[in-house]
């Protein structure tokens, strides 16, 4: 009924629809969303997470909350060098980049590899503490399908690697 032509013409159309759709919608930022205005500090705290499954805060208990809590890092000595470290650290997680750096804050920015989706991280360094606050959330969907928690888990293995 068909011929040869019309079948190749659909294989083209199929082709063109998965890869070039796609590759279009990353390059045009489609999957980025916007920063969350719920960033930064606040009353000397980085802010809890949305009842979604794909945020994590050291302001929430483990134990309260399993699915959102997250330890603070913890660090010996001085507050700077601490930042320093992590800043050293931040510099060599793939797809990351930091946009934001002041003498107690650190706001990174990570993209999935496959589709760019981008991950809203966050340190606050309190004066008088020697902890690490942390926050770090998708800025899109409801699951990250705990990328946030593994990314943030193996950052404070490379801090605890460089004595903090």
């Amino acid at each position: 009924m068909f011929g040869k032509r019309f079948w190749g013409l659909v294989v083209v159309a199929v082709l063109l629809m998965v890869v070039a759709v796609p590759s279009c919608a990353i390059a045009g930022g489609m999957f980025t969303g916007t920063p969350g205005a719920d960033l930064g500090v606040r009353e000397g705290s980085l802010s809890g997470c949305p009842q979604t499954p794909n945020c994590i805060s050291s302001r929430i208990s483990p134990e309260a909350d399993s699915k959102h809590g997250i330890a603070p890092f913890t660090y010996k000595g001085d507050r700077q060098a601490a930042k320093e470290a992590l800043l050293k650290v931040l510099s060599v997680v793939p797809r990351t980049v930091v946009v934001e750096s002041s003498e107690d804050y650190i706001r990174y920015e990570s993209k999935s590899k496959l589709f760019g989706f981008v991950d809203d991280g966050e340190f606050y360094f309190p004066k008088d503490e020697a902890v690490i606050q942390l926050r770090s959330a998708a800025r899109m969907g409801e699951s990250d399908l705990g990328v946030n928690r593994t990314r943030v888990e193996q950052i404070r293995l490379a801090m605890k690697d460089l004595g903090f």
